[in-house]
């Protein structure tokens, strides 16, 4: 019966913790861009990640620009999450093996957050060109950091912006390169 449940459970946990920390990193993202906080979409997240927030910032400063508070919560519930999960599979690991696992589950949430913002406002370009929507001003916010300084290294095409495309392909490199190092570690100490 616990094999029965345990895959259902596993889909419970990860689905719940994954949207509630894909919250904290986009308000961490949007915070950090500076994107418009009187957007809807900045609004909603706001609303929702205040309340762990509000009593993490009594303790934890800023750095600059960087909210920590933010970094940590996400890290606190990945952590808690990847426990949870590896709890109902049977299965144990070090604080510091747990801290790895999920600092590479966060940097993936951040290249992915990236990756599918990317392709979104590129599909949103072609299809939505010239109407605003508060999700297309929130996705272009997200990604025109990153697409500026491909088409700074880009060479001109004569008007087609291969930039979103060059993104993706560095963005997945990055995947292939930095999380199995970190994975790998995590399962030596775990």
């Amino acid at each position: 019966m616990a094999n029965y449940m345990t895959d259902p459970a596993v889909f419970l946990i990860d689905t719940l913790f994954s949207l509630y920390i894909l919250a904290v990193m986009l308000r961490f993202l949007l915070q950090w861009i500076r994107a418009d906080f009187y957007n809807p979409v900045s609004q909603f997240l706001v609303k929702i990640t205040h309340p762990p927030l509000k009593i993490m910032r009594r303790f934890i400063p800023a750095l600059g620009r960087i909210d920590s508070s933010s970094l940590l919560l996400a890290l606190i519930l990945q952590m808690l999450a990847n426990f949870s999960i590896l709890a109902v599979k049977g299965l144990t690991i070090s604080v510091v093996g747990l801290a790895l696992l999920s600092f590479a589950d966060l940097l993936k949430m951040l290249m992915d957050i990236f990756v599918y913002a990317i392709f979104a406002a590129a599909l949103l370009s072609w299809f939505s060109a010239g109407n605003y929507n508060a999700v297309t001003s929130i996705l272009y916010s997200l990604t025109e950091p990153l697409l500026s300084v491909c088409r700074r290294v880009l060479p001109d095409l004569g008007g087609i912006d291969l930039s979103p495309l060059v993104a993706l392909v560095l963005l997945q490199l990055a995947k292939m390169m930095i999380l199995p190092p970190f994975q790998q570690l995590a399962a030596l100490l775990g």
